[in-house]
């Protein structure tokens, strides 16, 4: 599977209050997966099929960018 990079950084929190910066798809799923500090409501699965999206070739990183970037200020651990 390819790796797509983010056009811009997307700065989250994590659980542990530690600012770290999302620049790929893959370290948005690991996020997305692994590493989510906040509530997984709708913006969280549609960043998830936006994630299954770009992975499958169907749609741009930017897709998943703009759908992680909802779920994370939706969770409240966007920054900037």
């Amino acid at each position: 599977m390819e790796n797509p990079k983010f056009d811009a950084p997307v700065a989250v929190l994590t659980a542990g209050n530690e600012e770290i910066s999302i620049q790929d798809v893959r370290a948005c799923t690991d996020f997305l997966l692994k590493k989510w500090p906040g509530r997984r409501g709708d913006k969280h699965r549609e960043a998830l099929q936006a994630w299954s999206d770009v992975s499958d070739g169907k749609k741009p990183a930017a897709i998943a960018r703009r759908a992680f970037t909802a779920a994370a200020r939706d969770a409240g651990v966007l920054l900037r």
